[in-house]
């Protein structure tokens, strides 16, 4: 200010550069989540702290902006209730700033919902604007009240809702329609407020301000949140999409509606004032005396919130209305910035460092925010969680994933469970091979340093090399370590890839009978195992050709220049033994273990062939079954069944088989390529203590020839000082020369020695990986045998079958006789009939037919009397 500068005022404040943090003095600095400097904008501020607040009101979360600070530091300017007719489109303030944002969401969201085919939300916007003058609250958009009744008790009453939530009673609360009409009421209100002239600042604020925005929109809920249960039941989401992709959902359901609210305040805080720099009297005396105490609350009720110390004790937030209207926003239901105001000069530095100290403690304020709605919505989303919830047990019960027990208690399946732990040990391993691995590539990358020193050192004793030839025999080195490198990765990608192929083929000689093609449809005409096959197929023609790429670039880089090939012999040939001893144990172990896997692999495919030789018979024997079942009325649900089981089980074992000896097989790589950088590592040491102790040899002969000279310049006749003087220097100098080179091969001796320091933890992780290779290979072996016990288990319960087949047999021959015997007599019996019916019939055709007169008088004589 121009005051300021006249009274030779400095700047106090500095802000770090990049960083959140702003240096008062010499010794305080203070981090919040956004400074700015003096030469900020309303822009800059706006889109820093307040655009998100506005955007997250649209999802309905209420905000509240204010702006603290003392006396004439710029909180009416930031937060634009000033309304200056001077003040230009850059400066306007916070307020202005996030109507025109509000107004703007609430069109696109409109234009969006058109453009999507759906319904348009409806929005209803209304305002408030209060003013806290001397703990009275004054409605500014009350046009009936009197100003000069500003000292009589307020008819405005606070209250608090069963949800925790503060409104006011006897309020006026103006319904807007747009942008213009709600920035005429911040106008008309702001011109109501009180100000008043004081010798800090000439339009200083004597109240509190609240303007107070409240939004309601009634929208088509979002199909995320129709499907899984609205946003505060978000941890259903992933998992009912992947459970419900395959439900039918049924008949297009009517769109559902949510009712969401909220209401954003920008307080604008009167400034902390002293009497004794304002020179207020009577009236003003009062207003500042009420503002200060206002602000004592206000940071009591801060201290209570921030202090970790009195978590769960009282919070005094009615020891003044600014904290009880306040109350949501400080540790309650909202998103709350606090925007503190501050003066750079040097003659306001206990202000600046007052408000600095009450910014900081309100950082560590923690509020609770939830989603307003309405009591119907908030049922509906309760309800859609619910039937998410009990989809996704369904799905799991379908799928076998949950079970329930014999007394009705639920849980999930062995299964699951040890999915999950398969699950949890396959990424453990995965982390710890990516962990090896780059201890790997940080050994490789220290050997190519070493051997470029090495050879650096080489061609600087014999004076032929330079730092170009250094550097260039460095990138040759580092080439050939990172084509080396990729080239063992290529070809490990396409071994697991080959393997990977390998299981999916031994996986599909053990199909179930039930899922036979059905006639006129081929075997391979399945679309999935072609994709499956061609992908295959690719990957592997393309990690082939990566693999020739790598070998023919790295003969390319053994190419060398004739001027290298000079320097680097030494190191080639060392590097060349090192390889032959390396390749050679490597080959050897590798052999060796290749050996093994071979070797239990062939027995796999002995033990595994009899097994399919028995699945072929089994569905032989059971295709004939059916065939007699057929003919003889059978019912062999039961064998169909064993026999899907055992070649899932067959399958589950084979597949088991082939992770272990993938596995195994990394393993060994890692613990070769740990072997190989011992080895290396081991040598490289031998080498540097081989040439420290040459040179220190060579420095002590030196010395002692130094020495001699003299002795012998020293007995001379002819013996001057000034020739003794010449041959000390010289030979000083070739000393200096030797101690500059011993000094190098100490530091690399140092270097090196660092690194064998790790080779205990080198040794630990070496012998863990063949504990653990080693229980893989037993597992292996006990899983083969539980193959062989399967086997033979399999044997016992087909020859049983075939006995129990065999009684049946029998007994259906015995049912068949007993039919063929009462069939026999049954015949027999009816020929018996027939011919006595035959004999009836013909004695009574033989049988003369009594005359009338014959029958009267029998009739007569059985009438006469006895």
């Amino acid at each position: 200010m121009a005051k300021e500068k006249i009274e030779g005022c400095h700047v106090c404040t500095l802000v770090t550069p990049g960083e959140p943090q702003v240096l008062l003095g010499k010794d305080k600095a203070f981090t919040y989540d956004f400074v700015l400097d003096i030469d900020s904008e309303q822009q800059q501020i706006y889109q820093a702290c307040v655009y998100k607040l506005i955007e997250g009101c649209f999802e309905g979360y209420n905000a509240t902006v204010f702006a603290y600070g003392q006396t004439g530091s710029g909180k009416t300017y930031t937060m634009g209730t000033g309304f200056d007719v001077s003040l230009g489109q850059k400066e306007q303030g916070i307020i202005s700033r996030a109507v025109h944002h509000l107004f703007e969401g609430i069109k696109i969201r409109r234009q969006h919902a058109q453009e999507a085919g759906s319904q348009p939300p409806e929005f209803k916007v209304s305002a408030q604007f209060l003013e806290l003058y001397n703990e009275e609250v004054l409605d500014l958009f009350d046009g009936a009240r009197d100003p000069d009744s500003r000292n009589r008790k307020s008819t405005i009453k606070i209250h608090e809702d069963a949800s925790g939530s503060i409104y006011t009673s006897g309020v006026t609360s103006r319904l807007v329609h747009s942008e213009e009409e709600l920035l005429q009421c911040l106008k008309l209100g702001a011109l109501s407020r009180t100000t008043a002239s004081t010798q800090m600042n000439a339009t200083s604020s004597r109240s509190h301000a609240i303007f107070t925005i409240h939004l309601c929109q009634m929208r088509e809920c979002p199909q995320d949140q129709m499907k899984n249960g609205g946003g505060e039941n978000g941890e259903l989401n992933g998992e009912l999409n992947g459970e419900l992709n395959g439900v039918d959902s049924g008949p297009i359901a009517q769109p559902e509606f949510e009712t969401l609210m909220a209401k954003f305040h920008f307080v604008d805080l009167a400034g902390s004032e002293r009497l004794k720099r304002t020179g207020a009297t009577g009236e003003r005396a009062r207003e500042g005396i009420s503002i200060n105490c206002g602000l004592l609350a206000l940071g009591n009720v801060i201290s209570a919130l921030g202090d970790q110390t009195k978590k769960g004790g009282h919070v005094p937030y009615r020891d003044s209305k600014l904290t009880r209207l306040l109350q949501d926003s400080l540790g309650g239901n909202s998103r709350t910035l606090m925007i503190a105001c501050v003066s750079p000069s040097d003659r306001d530095f206990m202000e600046t460092l007052n408000t600095l100290k009450y910014a900081n403690r309100a950082r560590n304020i923690k509020n609770k925010v939830v989603v307003n709605q309405d009591k119907t919505s908030q049922q509906i989303s309760a309800l859609r969680a619910e039937i998410a919830r009990l989809q996704i047990e369904l799905m799991e019960y379908k799928a076998g994933k949950r079970v329930a027990g014999e007394d009705g208690s639920e849980g999930y399946s062995d299964m699951c469970q040890e999915n999950a732990m398969l699950q949890r040990e396959s990424d453990t391993l995965r982390l710890r091979v990516k962990a090896m691995q780059e201890t790997i590539d940080h050994l490789n990358t220290r050997v190519t340093h070493l051997l470029a020193n090495e050879v650096s050192t080489l061609l600087t004793k014999s004076s032929e090399g330079n730092e170009e030839i250094g550097a260039l025999i460095q990138k040759y080195i580092r080439e050939v370590e990172e084509l080396r490198t990729k080239l063992l990765e290529s070809e490990a990608m396409n071994e697991s890839l080959r393997r990977h192929a390998t299981r999916l083929a031994t996986r599909s000689p053990f199909p179930s009978s039930s899922h036979s093609p059905a006639p006129g449809h081929l075997p391979g005409s399945s679309p999935a195992p072609l994709s499956m096959e061609a992908e295959l197929t690719d990957v592997l023609r393309r990690a082939k050709m990566d693999i020739e790429r790598l070998k023919k670039k790295e003969r390319k880089q053994r190419r060398m220049s004739p001027e290298l090939e000079k320097g680097m012999k030494k190191r080639v040939k060392l590097h060349t033994h090192e390889n032959g001893e390396n390749g050679q144990s490597g080959h050897n172990g590798q052999n060796g273990q290749n050996g093994e896997i071979d070797s239990d692999d062939n027995y796999v495919e002995d033990v595994m062939s009899p097994l399919q030789e028995e699945s072929g018979c089994e569905d032989e024997g059971e295709d004939e079954e059916e065939g007699r079942e057929e003919e003889n009325g059978f019912d062999s649900d039961e064998s169909l069944v064993d026999s899907d089981s055992d070649s899932e089980e067959k399958a589950n074992f084979q597949a088991d088989l082939a992770d272990l000896t993938c596995e195994i097989e990394i393993k060994q790589k890692l613990i070769d390529e740990l072997e190989n950088s011992q080895r290396r590592l081991l040598m490289l040491k031998l080498q540097y203590e081989e040439k420290l102790i040459l040179l220190q040899n060579k420095i002590r002969d030196t010395q002692q020839e130094r020495d001699r000279v003299l002795q012998n310049l020293m007995s001379m006749e002819n013996f001057t000082e000034e020739k003794a003087n010449r041959v000390k220097q010289d030979y000083e100098k070739r000393l200096k020369e030797m101690n500059r080179d011993l000094l190098k091969l100490q530091v690399a001796q140092k270097e090196h020695a660092r690194l064998l320091k790790n080779q205990s933890r080198y040794e630990r992780e070496l012998k863990k990986l063949q504990t653990e290779v080693n229980d893989m290979k037993k597992a292996k072996v006990t899983l083969m045998k539980q193959m062989k016990e399967e086997q033979q288990r399999r044997r016992m319960v087909e020859a049983k079958r075939n006995r129990e087949i065999a009684q049946l047999k029998k007994e259906q021959r015995r049912q068949e006789y007993q039919i063929r015997a009462l069939e026999s007599q049954k015949r027999q019996q009816e020929q018996v009939l027939r011919r006595k019916t035959q004999e009836v019939t013909a004695l009574r055709r033989m049988a003369k037919p009594m005359s009338d007169r014959v029958a009267g008088r029998v009739a007569r004589w059985n009438q006469s009397p006895k």
